[in-house]
């Protein structure tokens, strides 16, 4: 068996005693050092999770300063422990080893025990090293060894020490997780998982609501309101806020809010909140607030006027809107937005009482949500009805900032006005023959859209006819919705539409869409359609003014000439004076006011033989004169008149001599006899014109007369059957005032049969023509005055069979005197030219000019009434009494 060697051999030579010692010590010293480094590793955890708990409920503590945290707190237990077990436990397993820490502390007994353990390790022979030596030796050192507490070479222990901070970490973490769990549970996963997104719980808590950054209007102050959350534990009373590089601001808690007010902002900051143990922090961004850049309204008309929807810039603030419509309005932005509100309130009426006691309560305004798209808002729609309202628009962005100002509207409710309707371009009173052609202009108006539109006409009868009055229409010009305005030429001519000589009444129509609206009318034109024998008499009645105004003109050019003649006496120097040249200055003006007078009447004339040309009865000899007297006339207004008042002008002239001015004063004067001596050569040619004239009227007149006998016969035999044999008492009422018609007509013949005998008569007396002579005894032996009064009275009895004989015995009395008027002017025709030969040429000169003039005339007029017809003709629905006729 071989012998043992290493430590078997030294185990075996070490004394159980010191081996049992020497045990005791190291498991005393390992026992020590690693309950050291179990130690030391929870404190490391401990202490690491209570700064974090402990940071947390001073600030927001960031994900990496927590990370550092946890790395040096777990170093202790995964760096550290190891270390500390290596080097106490690992490095102190052996005997020698032990015996080195024990002579630390015991350095001769630990040199005594190293060396006794190093003897008893050596292998050398016995012949070198004594085995009694070395086991006294032991012995010795074992002796020696026995004596000491190896416990007292252990190194320091701080267990203790360590279990007491330990434990006070233990209790500091309990305590923490019994008062305030959910904080204790939240570090410890912040602290476990520093990188996580797990949120710092507080025991204030700021709404959630409360955003990382806010977008404020540039350079405007600004408010900041701060929520707290529901579950939040504490509620301060007080909470701060700062702006970057300002003042801490401090609010009191107003129903778990806070709220700040900032000053203006240029560029980027930040806001740094504060209540209690919660802190937040957001961004300011200063941004421009969105304005609005354009505002437009979507119009829905009522559905009667058929029109498309209008769309219409409203940035001017008001908007007049058609009662019945809707609006829908749009906004378009400068940013995208979120939303947008329309608020809308119904304002007083103008007609509102002023005391506060009758006013009503003013009405909470409607607010409604807009949908917003883009940069664009658009609005719900609104009806309008009668009141006055106001609509207010805001909006707000995608960042949140609302428009600086609100936008307002005005919303005026409009009616729809009836059509206006009128007549250019025609007089409103005007006495034209059946075959001439009245052209004017007719315009209408409306807001919303003309429906149709034309002319309307109504006839009346001036004198009893049995015939019925005209009546009818026609359409102009077709309408639309789309129309708010129609203009269209007009050609009315009675002979077109089979209308005989009446009174009518002329009015244009039109009509809107509004359902049940009557038609509007313009303002009537009166036409009086006259017969040739009317229109002649006409003629007469205006040659009549016509020559009145020629005398009064020629008593005011006597007038002149007088006071010229008296300022010519004047010596020069006198002439030159002042007040005499302010005479001729008033002579001046008098001649050039006689000069504008003479104008007038040249036009006037010229206006009359047009109008005696289209009568077409009316005597060429008569023509002529009238003629020559226009032409007359216009010499006198445009040549003679004119003459005398330049020279008038030129006496008065500064720059002149007095001789001058005196020589040009007698030119004037000179001038102004050939002139008033021609005014007075007119004046006769005018008379023996109007003569002739009257002497025609008389066989118009007469006819006229006999017209209206036959007239009221007619009348008479058209209600015979409802008439005849009847008591006043008895009649129709209709009938009755047909009777009372008939008796006023009656009347106003005799009346103008009496003032044809009475006219005749004073023509006698200038012509002492023995055909006048004839006649007025005539008409005198006929007592026709009491005739037509007896007739009168038998319409008034209804008389009725003797009434119609009557009526149409005088009737035929009439044309018979008429006759013998025409048969003396067709007898004296031949010597109207002035007799002999030598004005037969000239004369049928001027009639051949007459029937050119007459054929003119009557093609203006064909095509006039050719207009006429083909306006007829486009009109949708004609509606005239009878089928046009031509003469």
């Amino acid at each position: 068996m071989s012998e043992p060697t290493g430590t078997d051999q030294l185990a075996a030579e070490i004394p159980p005693e010191l081996h049992k010692q020497l045990q005791e010590f190291r498991r005393h010293l390992w026992r020590a050092k690693m309950v050291e480094a179990i130690l030391a590793g929870f404190f490391g955890l401990l202490l690491s999770f209570l700064v974090v708990f402990a940071l947390d409920r001073l600030m927001p503590t960031p994900g990496w300063l927590r990370l550092v945290i946890l790395i040096a707190g777990t170093s202790l237990f995964a760096f550290f422990a190891p270390y500390w077990i290596h080097r106490w436990v690992l490095k102190n397993r052996r005997e020698n080893q032990l015996a080195r820490l024990i002579s630390q502390k015991f350095p001769r007994l630990g040199d005594r025990l190293l060396g006794v353990l190093e003897l008893s390790g050596q292998s050398e022979s016995a012949a070198s090293l004594s085995p009694a030596l070395r086991a006294a030796a032991t012995r010795d050192v074992a002796a020696a060894a026995a004596k000491r507490d190896f416990s007292e070479a252990l190194p320091s222990n701080r267990n203790r020490t360590g279990l007491i901070v330990v434990s006070a970490l233990i209790l500091l973490a309990a305590g923490a997780f019994v008062t305030l769990p959910k904080a204790g549970l939240n570090a410890l996963q912040r602290w476990l998982m520093p990188l996580s997104d797990t949120p710092r719980y507080t025991l204030t808590k700021f709404d959630s609501k409360l955003p990382n950054q806010i977008v404020v209007p540039l350079g405007e102050p600004f408010e900041l309101e701060v929520g707290l959350a529901k579950d939040s534990e504490k509620k301060p009373a007080n909470a701060r806020a700062r702006l970057s590089g300002q003042s801490w601001l401090e609010s009191t808690r107003d129903e778990n809010r806070y709220r700040f007010e900032f000053s203006g902002q240029q560029k980027e900051s930040s806001i740094s909140l504060s209540a209690g143990d919660a802190r937040a922090r957001v961004k300011v961004i200063p941004t421009l607030p969105p304005t609005l850049e354009s505002v437009d309204a979507m119009i829905a008309l009522p559905e009667y006027l058929e029109l498309p929807d209008r769309q219409i810039d409203v940035r001017s603030g008001t908007l007049a809107i058609l009662q019945g419509s809707s609006v829908s309005l749009h906004a378009n932005a400068s940013r995208d937005l979120a939303s947008g509100q329309l608020e809308v309130r119904d304002l007083p009426s103008a007609a509102q009482p002023a005391e506060e006691e009758s006013a009503p309560e003013p009405a909470q305004p409607v607010k409604m949500s807009a949908n917003a798209k883009g940069r664009r808002a658009s609005y719900p729609a609104l009806d309008i009805a009668e009141n006055i309202r106001e609509v207010r628009l805001s909006w707000v962005d995608k960042l949140g900032l609302a428009g600086t100002e609100t936008f307002r509207l005005r919303l005026e409710p409009l009616t729809d006005e009836a059509p206006t309707v009128y007549i250019q371009g025609a007089q409103r009173q005007i006495a034209i023959l059946p075959e001439e052609t009245l052209e004017f202009e007719v315009t209408a108006q409306d807001d919303y859209g003309l429906k149709t539109f034309g002319l309307e006409w109504q006839g009346e009868f001036t004198k009893p006819s049995p015939d019925s009055p005209a009546k009818g229409e026609m359409e102009l010009a077709p309408g639309g919705p789309a129309e708010s305005q129609l203009v269209a030429p007009a050609a009315f001519s009675p002979v077109v539409f089979g209308i005989e000589p009446q009174k009518l009444t002329l009015r244009a129509f039109t009509e809107d869409y509004l359902p049940d609206r009557e038609r509007s009318y313009s303002q009537p034109i009166e036409i009086y359609i006259l017969t040739r024998d009317e229109h002649a008499q006409m003629l007469k009645d205006r040659f009549d003014r016509a020559i009145g105004e020629l005398e009064d003109a020629a008593r005011e050019e006597q007038n002149n000439l007088d006071e010229n003649k008296r300022i010519e006496r004047l010596s020069d120097e006198d002439l030159q004076a002042p007040e005499n040249q302010d005479r001729l200055e008033k002579q001046r003006a008098a001649e050039q006011e006689n000069v504008e007078k003479m104008e007038k009447l040249n036009e006037e004339m010229e206006k009359l033989f047009q109008d005696a040309l289209r009568n077409g009865e009316i005597e060429p000899e008569t023509m002529k004169k009238l003629s020559e007297t226009g032409q007359q006339l216009k010499e006198l207004s445009e040549e003679d008149l004119p003459e005398v008042e330049e020279q008038l002008k030129k006496a008065q002239d500064q720059r002149s001599t007095p001789e001058q001015s005196k020589k040009d004063l007698k030119e004037a004067t000179e001038k102004q006899e050939e002139a008033l001596k021609k005014m007075r050569e007119t004046l006769e040619k005018a008379n023996e014109a109007n003569r002739d004239f009257e002497a025609a009227t008389f066989v118009n007149r007469l006819k006229r007369a006999a017209n209206d006998h036959d007239g009221i016969a007619n009348a008479m035999t058209g209600s015979i059957d409802k008439l005849i044999g009847l008591r006043t008492t008895e009649i129709d009422p209709v009938e009755e005032r047909l009777l009372g018609e008939l008796a006023l007509q009656q009347k106003r013949t005799a009346s103008d049969v009496r003032w044809i005998r009475e006219d005749l008569g004073h023509f006698y007396s200038r012509t002492e023509k023995e055909i006048h002579k004839e006649l007025l005894q005539k008409m005198e032996a006929s007592k026709i005055d009491e005739g037509l009064e007896f007739n009168r009275e038998r319409l008034a009895r209804n008389l009725t069979f003797r009434s119609i004989v009557f009526s149409k015995k005088w009737a035929e009395q009439l044309r018979e005197w008429a006759k013998l008027l025409e048969g003396e002017q067709e007898n004296g025709e031949g010597g109207g030219g002035g007799g002999g030969g030598g004005g037969s040429m000239e004369d049928q000169d001027f009639e051949f000019m007459l029937k050119v003039m007459r054929m003119i005339q009557s093609e203006q007029d064909i095509r006039a009434r050719t207009r006429a017809i083909e306006q007829l003709r486009r009109s949708s629905q004609p509606k005239p009494f009878q089928r046009p006729q031509f003469p």
